[in-house]
């Protein structure tokens, strides 16, 4: 995985440094929208249906993941999973009374997509899902995501 990751990653440096141009219409794709950002200018390079509204669904995680990653890099506290974390959907698979790390928690929710890993995380630090809910939207308005709102740590 990281090869590949590190194939694309150098291909669309390749590209960007060559001068080369990509455009939308000439992407296959089988995302209903995408967009390739540059931080260093603040420009997208390519995109498509990028203003479409669409369910967040999984793509939700990655705020999860980010605020648990967050909180892990000061504290990475174990947390033991309990029966108000549990999720419908993919998971992890964590047993009741099962501990894990903050760290091994955002591992399992960009691995597996695992729910349950997401829950865990929203409980452990803000108390509930819908607190967490609060954190993850205030964590997007300090990203400037102006058309972005969280209703669970999962996307579900």
């Amino acid at each position: 995985m990281k090869r590949l990751l590190s194939f694309v990653l150098a291909f669309v440096l390749i590209c960007l440094s060559s001068g080369v141009i990509i455009r939308a219409d000439t992407v296959d794709t089988s995302a209903q929208a995408f967009a390739l950002y540059c931080p260093d200018n603040g420009e997208f390079i390519i995109s498509g249906s990028a203003e479409e509204r669409l369910p967040m669904a999984s793509t939700t995680k990655i705020m999860t993941a980010l605020i648990t990653l967050e909180h892990a890099a000061y504290d990475n506290m174990t947390v033991e999973f309990t029966d108000d974390m549990t999720a419908e959907g993919s998971s992890m698979y964590l047993k009741l009374g099962e501990k894990v790390t903050l760290d091994d928690l955002a591992v399992g929710m960009m691995m597996q997509s695992g729910n349950d890993a997401a829950n865990t995380s929203a409980v452990a630090l803000a108390g509930s899902v819908g607190a967490f809910a609060e954190k993850m939207n205030a964590r997007a308005a300090e990203m400037g995501l102006r058309d972005t709102h969280f209703v669970t740590p999962s996307g579900l």
